[in-house]
């Protein structure tokens, strides 16, 4: 097994590296623009520190995915899309460097150009850019495709749409964006939405799913697929973008594969059996169980751990605060006591994994567990009406002793739930005042076996509440249709979260998102707390500002209850073929959008 070397990043993220400077929005053209201050890489750079420029091309890369499609739509809601279609066929104006916290480089743009506070963009198109049909991409392509997604695309592009109160282009290959809402990250974000050919689309209703042959701009070309099976991806040889130094390095095999399976278990035996190349384990026990089948023994499939810094996320069972059931926090904190962490950390994982402690634990945006200080106590003084007890006076999570009868902390979550209004009756249902039993159902998508054994073990816990709880796996198909109505009690959700959180955030949990469909608020955070913070962490100016309103932020979502936590890994488990590398220095992100397979290669000894 070999563990991969982390990114000599410590620069990028220590204390006094990243300050706001007004060298990075003086109204001139820009090749990069970061978040805060300036862009590492210089105009002109070879390549990112991440890639390898020298990586052989040619080879194949094979995955299998559980799920389906039936659209290869990736930007709307109607049908499933194969994701692989946004990141190989798909390109935007700018492109993310994921060694840097928030950075972007021009991609399809040659240049970005902002003022100072960033009440504008303009972009520049490169001359050569071209779609792989060989038409150029124009300003009419950029401004379609902005105003298409913005009116009727997914709903993650929306919000960012309104903000703009102009598009106009300003020159044979520029146009200018001008807001009307302060949001500092509102040229990074326009920077990042992906352009469409116009012309595919002319005649077309663009919502509606589509099972038509995408053309983007990208390194590849969709060469063929099977719905609901498979999809494959081809290199254009013709690639406009192959020579810039932000490529140097990517896009290195001639194929990409996805085939798709029912779900995980029947993902992880095609992989053992030798029918796709790379898999990705998340499961740490079966990490260092299930992986002694021949193909390991033999030395063809290597075990790669890939350490990296970002936030752990949050992740685990989400209440639906829109039941009445969980509407009081009170009764959120008892199910937390009651789900017994240590216990099930040692029963699925050998005790391994380490617990997510707040939404943006394992990196420097976290919350610390003290009485809030400082900045931070300032900017969540100003919304204390709407605060639950923890964000201001701190909270930890409750650790148990271990045991499977997790004692102490179900007698903690009897008198929660007493002071709550919910006592057992004399054949020790738990009732409300009203003699309305606590019940509940928590809702899976098939395949999910950990996820199960988890969801088992936490039922068994609860039925000593007098709670009873059902666990229901239903189809990805019906699973999907359900979570996007928000028609659940409780499901299990992953957030992954970035070293440089903005407006995603406002999808993830703004008040919006409790009746708005299509969000990812599943909590149902109905909080104007969490939506002022969000709001101080888009206007902060310094690196100071940024970081003091995102551990705010961490704290009023902490302490609300609204996730009970499961566990993280600061290294992801790769097993894959040895004819597949990738560099030794490893971005601060790790194994994250933009790694694999971007700057991987296959190399025959």
């Amino acid at each position: 097994m070999s563990r991969a070397l982390s990114g000599a990043c410590a620069a990028i993220l220590g204390a006094s590296s990243i300050i706001f400077s007004p060298l990075a929005a003086t109204g001139e053209p820009m090749h990069g623009i970061a978040m805060y201050g300036d862009p590492v890489l210089p105009d002109g750079f070879e390549a990112l520190a991440y890639a390898n420029p020298d990586a052989p091309k040619g080879g194949r890369i094979a995955y299998g995915v559980g799920g389906t499609f039936d659209s290869l739509n990736p930007y709307i809601l109607k049908g499933r899309s194969p994701a692989a279609i946004r990141t190989h066929v798909y390109e935007t104006l700018m492109g993310r460097n994921w060694d840097e916290p928030f950075s972007l480089y021009g991609l399809l743009a040659e240049t970005i150009e902002t003022d100072e506070g960033r009440n504008w963009v303009e972009f520049t198109l490169r001359e050569e850019a071209r779609f792989s049909d060989g038409s150029p991409v124009t300003v009419d392509d950029v401004m379609w495709s902005f105003e298409t997604l913005g009116t009727e695309g997914n709903p993650r592009y929306w919000t960012a749409w309104k903000k703009i109160d102009s598009m106009a282009q300003t020159g044979p290959r520029s146009l200018k964006f001008t807001f009307n809402t302060v949001d500092r990250e509102l040229p990074l974000i326009l920077g990042l939405r992906p352009i469409l050919q116009k012309a595919q689309w002319d005649g077309r209703d663009f919502a509606e799913s589509s099972l038509d042959i995408p053309i983007g701009s990208g390194p590849y070309v969709l060469d063929s697929f099977e719905t609901g099976r498979s999809v494959t991806f081809k290199r254009n040889p013709e690639y406009w973008g192959r020579n810039l130094g932000f490529n140097k390095g990517r896009n290195n095999f001639d194929e990409i594969s996805y085939e798709y399976f029912g779900d995980s278990v029947a993902v992880f035996e095609a992989f053992k059996a030798g029918e796709f190349d790379t898999y990705t384990e998340w499961d740490a026990l079966k990490w260092t169980t299930n992986y002694d089948f021949p193909a390991v023994r033999s030395g063809e499939i290597v075990k790669s751990e890939v350490p990296h810094r970002r936030p752990s996320g949050i992740g685990g069972f989400v209440f639906n605060t829109r039941k009445s059931v969980f509407n009081d926090w009170r009764v959120r904190d008892a199910l937390i006591h009651a789900f017994n962490f240590e216990f099930i950390n040692n029963t699925l994982n050998g005790g391994t994994e380490a617990r997510i402690t707040s939404y943006f634990s394992n990196s420097v945006l976290g919350m610390d567990h003290a009485p809030a200080a400082g900045k931070v106590r300032s900017l969540l003084v100003q919304f204390q009406d709407h605060l639950i007890p923890g964000a201001l006076e701190g909270y930890s999570l409750p650790e148990s002793d271990g045991t499977e009868r997790n004692r102490a902390n179900i007698r903690k979550a009897i008198a929660i739930l007493e002071e709550a209004g919910w006592t057992a009756d004399s054949e020790g249902v738990l009732r409300n005042e009203a003699g309305k039993p606590f019940e509940f159902e928590i809702l899976l998508v098939q395949g999910s076996d950990i996820i199960r054994s988890v969801a088992n073990i936490f039922t068994e816990s609860l039925k000593r509440l007098g709670i009873e709880t059902r666990v229901i796996s239903i189809d990805s198909a019906q699973y999907r249709e359900r979570v996007i109505s928000y028609d659940y009690d409780m499901i299990w959700y992953r957030w992954g979260l970035s070293l440089s959180p903005g407006n995603e955030q406002k999808l993830y949990w703004g008040s919006d998102g409790v009746t708005a469909e299509g969000t990812r608020n599943y909590m149902g955070v109905n909080s104007p707390a969490v939506d002022g913070l969000i709001v101080a962490i888009l206007e902060g100016r310094t690196q100071d500002d940024f970081r003091s309103a995102v551990k705010a932020l961490d704290r009023a979502l902490t302490s609300g209850r609204y996730v009970i936590p499961v566990w993280y890994s600061d290294y992801a488990r790769i097993a894959h073929k040895k004819e597949l590398k990738f560099p030794e220095y490893l971005p601060i992100y790790g194994h994250w959008i933009g790694w694999q397979p971007d700057v991987w290669w296959h190399e025959e000894k």
